[in-house]
């Protein structure tokens, strides 16, 4: 699987990310299974709110995200969990992408959250990913009550940790896979077309 390369996408911008070191935990193990692995922290990027009128080469550096994106086998799209769906910064960089981006490829989703389990953010991504005609990994990822999760920068509990390097390795597993045919969501999304 060297030929495999697996990209995560933070939508958390803060300094101190749960988000953040559980995507460091996926790549760790899709590295461990043999991949090639880049980690794209939105911190990083000048992305401005998605706006379709204006080109996306004109819109900082969104380009270079897709670009990113094009290029992965694999994508895991990660976010903390605000107002029960997945955070604003993951949603722009997504806006910013379409077919060309997703279509075929294999996702992997990881959610976080300060309270209960984060199944509506997961719930979200999933259809997002669904409406782009991709292939989402049926294990997903999720980190509730973060506070405690983690403790300077280390899971807490075992199982948990074990549940998150599983989506790296499943990211490396399933990135040849045949994709399912495209999705209703999907044929109805014309907005993703020639992005």
């Amino acid at each position: 699987m060297a030929d495999v390369h697996v990209t995560a996408v933070c939508g958390s911008l803060r300094d101190a990310s749960t988000t953040r070191i559980a995507l460091e935990r996926v790549l760790e193990a899709a590295e461990a299974g043999g991949a090639s692995t880049e980690l794209i922290d939105l911190r990083e990027y000048e992305l401005p709110i998605f706006d379709a009128d204006q080109d996306r080469e004109d819109a900082g550096d969104a380009a270079e995200l897709a670009t990113s994106l094009r290029e992965a086998d694999a994508i895991v799209l990660g976010s903390p969990v605000y107002h029960g769906s997945y955070a604003s910064p993951l949603k722009t960089a997504l806006d910013y992408c379409g077919f060309d981006e997703f279509r075929g490829k294999t996702v992997g989703l990881l959610a976080v959250s300060g309270g209960a389990f984060p199944v509506t953010a997961l719930e979200h991504m999933r259809s997002m990913c669904r409406a782009l005609n991709a292939w989402v990994i049926p294990h997903e990822a999720a980190i509730a009550n973060s506070h405690s999760a983690l403790e300077d920068g280390e899971f807490v509990e075992e199982k948990l940790e074990e549940r998150v390097a599983t989506l790296g390795r499943r990211a490396v597993q399933y990135a040849t896979i045949e994709p399912d045919p495209d999705s209703f969501q999907g044929d109805q999304n014309v907005g993703a077309e020639g992005k």
